[in-house]
């Protein structure tokens, strides 16, 4: 290290005073449009959407869906994790999925999934380091975007101990 300071990487809650935020990186990072849906599950969801901030510039997010199961049980989507180009290679998209996966450790958080496009390589080695692994590929998932089919990259979390 040289010896600049040390810049932080702080994370924020998603809020409706700065959604705009998530919109904003959304339209930089990503080749779809999310409808008022996404960002309603992304504020339902609570501390399971962050933003990421490096030095205080917003520059990248991690949104979630909480899926409820039967007897309570709970899949998390990760529907969106991006970070700006200028700023990967820091630590970013890892500490956002770090956090995320942090909460997956309660006992009725069954897994965690996310959809990737087929030729997205550096999102899929990225989540392989984790411990996600191709589940699924699902043909014609994406529209307007090419190629359109999709993998689904899930991680189990520890199987929680069925009451009966």
């Amino acid at each position: 290290m040289g010896a600049g300071r040390e810049v932080a990487i702080s994370l924020d809650g998603v809020r409706d005073k700065n959604v705009m935020q998530l919109k904003k990186l959304n339209t930089a990072l990503f080749p779809v449009r999310y409808n008022d849906k996404y960002y309603a599950d992304a504020l339902a969801s609570g501390e399971f959407t962050k933003l990421a901030y490096y030095s205080d510039i917003c520059v990248g997010s991690i949104a979630c869906r909480l899926e409820k199961k039967e007897g309570g049980a709970i899949r998390v989507y990760i529907m969106t994790l991006g970070v700006l180009a200028p700023y990967r290679g820091l630590g970013i998209g890892t500490r956002l999925l770090n956090h995320v996966l942090d909460l997956c450790s309660k006992p009725n958080i069954l897994e965690i999934y996310l959809h990737v496009q087929t030729n997205n390589e550096d999102a899929i080695n990225f989540y392989k380091k984790f411990g996600f692994e191709i589940t699924e590929t699902i043909k014609n998932y994406y529209t307007n975007i090419d190629p359109p089919d999709c993998f689904v990259l899930t991680k189990f979390t520890a199987p929680s101990q069925a009451k009966k």
